[in-house]
């Protein structure tokens, strides 16, 4: 190689080293902060309903998630911007967030809740106020895509936020019981499936697998994987060391999920966790033509049984009916063994 162009490459390293230097500088992790719990939520209190993410096209959503959370006994508001829409998403991120901000900021307010989930989540997370969010610790829930909005406050605040159904999820008693017992009753459950015979001599339903077993202790932290994965890198992920990470997934390729957890192992978030809880993967199937794929059970054993952490699968939580109210940064004990999750102390005050 010419010397000339021998220095230009050394200098082009240099160069892209330097701007990565920057970059990284640029964007810091948050440092860890101690939990921050909210109040507990109380009949007759007003709880608002945001939408961070994508938009409904109909109104009878609207209708039922109202009578839902007043069925709950809670008054319902509606942010300003709650039926916006800009192409997929609920309003615009300036929109998004500014309704946000004002249910964190209105002493009215005593909770806030997603009115589903989607897409864009991620959009609005430089535009909250998030030292506004800490001097308001309020109830905060939904899932899914909600996962950036609960990961992102949790990350720069301490706020305890609540994995848990959106306004339009289906209220049924599984449901109502775990969301009522977390932030409602403020009792420091342990969540376990049930299991269900059905018609069957064994229960075939609610079953739980110990992919290794095990007890451990740590904050939770987690939510959807492909949520969780694209905030990698950012201002807003958080510290996963000694953490009880758990993970649920809809619609993608079985390639997608190994890819995801790739980017996990990657990031150095799997090394660091004290032990795995995995909930729904519904609909992750190997996709047309892909019959030679790996199955998703051999995936999960590739990426977490060298962990030497507890780990067990088949939690009650993602994209399914019936679901448990997960307290997003609280301190929690698992038994991968007997597929439990375990409060150390409330979620709420």
């Amino acid at each position: 190689m010419p010397a000339n162009r021998r220095q230009f490459m050394a200098t082009t390293v240099a160069g892209a080293a330097g701007v990565g230097a920057q970059r990284a500088a640029a964007t810091p992790a948050p440092p860890r902060r101690p939990a921050l719990r909210a109040r507990r939520l109380r009949p007759g209190d007003t709880l608002a309903l945001v939408n961070p993410s994508g938009a409904i096209y109909e109104r009878a959503p609207y209708t039922l998630a109202a009578e839902s959370l007043e069925a709950l006994g809670f008054k319902v508001r509606e942010a300003p911007h709650l039926r916006a829409r800009y192409g997929q998403f609920a309003g615009t991120d300036a929109e998004r967030a500014a309704d946000v901000n004002a249910m964190f900021a209105d002493p009215g307010v005593q909770g806030i809740l997603a009115m589903t989930g989607g897409s864009g989540g991620n959009r609005i997370l430089p535009l909250l106020d998030y030292a506004a969010i800490g001097r308001n610790p309020k109830f905060l829930g939904g899932f899914s895509d909600i996962t950036a909005l609960l990961t992102a406050v949790h990350a720069r605040t301490g706020l305890v936020g609540f994995h848990c159904p959106v306004a339009v999820s289906e209220w049924n008693a599984f449901s109502v019981e775990h969301f009522r017992g977390t932030v409602i009753d403020a009792q420091a459950l342990t969540l376990r499936n049930p299991l269900e015979h059905d018609d069957n001599i064994v229960p075939r339903s609610g079953r739980t697998t110990t992919l290794r077993g095990g007890t451990a202790r740590g904050r939770l932290l987690g939510g959807n994987l492909a949520v969780l994965t694209s905030m990698a890198g950012s201002p807003y992920w958080p510290d996963f060391d000694g953490a009880i990470l758990f993970l649920e997934e809809i619609n993608e390729y079985i390639y997608r999920v190994d890819r995801m957890l790739s980017t996990l192992k990657l990031a150095g978030v799997l090394e660091r966790v004290a032990g795995v809880v995995l909930g729904a993967f519904t609909k992750c199937g190997p996709g047309d033509g892909n019959y030679g794929t790996l199955t998703l059970d051999e995936v999960f054993d590739d990426y977490f049984k060298p962990l030497g952490v507890p780990v067990y699968s088949g939690a009650s939580f993602g994209h399914i009916k019936r679901k448990f109210t997960l307290p997003v940064g609280l301190e929690v004990e698992m038994d991968a063994g007997a597929g439990t999750l375990r409060y150390l102390q409330p979620a709420v005050l």
